[in-house]
């Protein structure tokens, strides 16, 4: 006899962070919606019109900010209805995944539809930006008041049997304290603790016990729609990651560039200042690029232009530059 369930409604959304980089900035593009927050773009998979999911996150990028991508990959399926449920919800269960997307956008700037535009991604996570030094949000803001929700220990206690670290030790895995050090790839962990102790906007979005007001919660970056700032630290510390042992960065520079703007870029999706001559002398013995022979024309001091040596990917299989972590 065969057992018949009901069917349970299920969408399959995709979320495309497409990343940019203007000047020294790392910019993220968003779709506006009147009235309302930021969001990445976004659309459904329909199988019946999209023969692969990348085909169909392509078509509707396409459709929504004008952008043709080059390097894209997927980050994660999100699937917690919890994050943006509602009470008696019978609406269909949203399954996200989540892709990340490089792009050079002066290319593409004057097709793109005025419904997107690119904005910094500093500005959703403010105290990931630590080029001019540490953050003054983390000592003013963010660490009294995650020391604070670590220290309740009626909830430490519930939580303890189904969590292996305590509230404390994922305060300071995830942001360096106690001299700990800073681990800038912890985008994602560093944005769920803070949405568990209810200081980001979503949190007292989606009903989370205990979450403060919310235009106190706007200090704590700027919110996005649905799951999407999820989406967005899971990307930025995925692409951290990547610098280091992908060559990644070149599908943000142009064809031909100099050292600074190199390191400039670098230290832009890092989140950190690097030494000039380390930097350099990081360059030279990994080999990723070459001389082009030619100089800038600009106003100021000539400066050499590089581009990317493409044979370096057939000579060894993880060229990155290894900036390390910081102490």
């Amino acid at each position: 006899m065969t057992e018949h369930h009901p069917e349970t409604p299920i969408e399959i959304g995709l979320a495309a962070a497409i990343v940019a980089v203007e000047g020294d900035a790392p910019q993220i593009l968003v779709g506006r919606v009147e009235g309302g927050e930021d969001g990445l773009p976004y659309g459904s998979f329909d199988p019946l019109s999209h023969r692969t999911l990348e085909i169909a996150l392509r078509a509707f990028v396409a459709e929504q900010s004008g952008l043709s991508l080059g390097y894209v990959e997927q980050l994660y399926t999100f699937a917690d209805r919890g994050r943006h449920d509602r009470p008696n919800d019978g609406a269909p269960h949203v399954v996200s995944i989540g892709y990340l997307a490089l792009t050079r956008v002066a290319a593409q700037a004057e097709d793109r539809p005025k419904k997107a535009a690119f904005r910094p991604w500093y500005r959703f996570f403010p105290w990931e930006d630590w080029r001019g030094g540490r953050p003054a949000i983390l000592d003013r803001d963010i660490l009294p008041r995650l020391n604070h929700w670590a220290q309740d220990s009626a909830a430490e206690k519930a939580e303890m049997k189904a969590r292996p670290l305590s509230r404390l030790e994922r305060l300071r895995f995830c942001f360096g304290t106690e001299s700990g050090p800073w681990d800038e790839e912890k985008v994602l962990d560093r944005y769920e603790l803070l949405y568990e102790a209810g200081l980001v906007f979503e949190a007292g979005r989606d009903g989370r016990p205990g979450a403060i007001d919310p235009d106190i919660a706007r200090r704590f970056g700027e919110p996005m729609r649905h799951d999407h700032r999820r989406i967005l630290a899971t990307a930025m510390g995925r692409l951290r990651a990547k610098l280091k042992y992908r060559p990644v960065v070149f599908e943000l520079m142009p064809p031909s560039f100099t050292l600074t703007a190199l390191q400039s870029t670098v230290e832009s999706i890092s989140g950190r200042h690097l030494h000039k001559q380390n930097f350099r002398r990081l360059v030279e013995t990994t080999a990723l690029v070459e001389p082009t022979g030619s100089q800038t024309t600009t106003r100021g001091r000539p400066a050499a232009l590089f581009r990317f040596r493409r044979d370096v990917l057939q000579e060894r299989p993880a060229p990155g530059l290894r900036v390390g972590k910081r102490g």
